[in-house]
């Protein structure tokens, strides 16, 4: 699978992609539980997605790795997609990135904003905070 083909509210993703930069980590309690989140930008070949990182997952994370996510999710947030491993998805950090070779294609596009986000970015997660019930924070 790649970027391209994915779509909102779509399961069972199995992609390997590049990581270009991950975001700061927030912190936030959910029935008493706390847990941590960031943003991350992912790219492949053909595009680049949002992508959410949960807990643990964003340790193992860094710009420059390359990461396989299975039985991951798409949702959409205010008309913006993002993929996330879910409840039941699995991100395995696989190697390094194959961008930065110094050509023209290796160069990133994104049309995500680099600038720091404003307070009202800080509840981006609140969908997928709730989607996450089950998972162990």
């Amino acid at each position: 699978m790649q970027v391209k083909d994915l779509k909102p509210k779509l399961g069972n993703v199995d992609i390997v992609i590049d990581i270009v930069d991950v975001g700061d980590t927030r912190e936030f309690n959910k029935f008493g539980k706390p847990g941590k989140v960031a943003n991350a930008i992912a790219k492949d070949e053909t595009g680049d997605i949002k992508l959410t990182l949960w807990n643990d997952d964003i340790e193992k994370v860094r710009a420059g790795d390359k990461v396989h996510l299975t039985n991951g999710y798409v949702n959409e947030w205010q008309g913006e997609m993002q993929l996330t491993t879910g409840r039941l998805g699995k991100l395995e950090v696989v190697g390094k990135s194959d961008a930065g070779s110094g050509s023209d294609d290796a160069k990133i596009r994104t049309n995500i904003p680099t600038e720091e986000p404003s307070g009202e970015d800080v509840n981006v997660e609140e969908e997928d905070v709730e989607d996450s019930d089950d998972e162990e924070i």
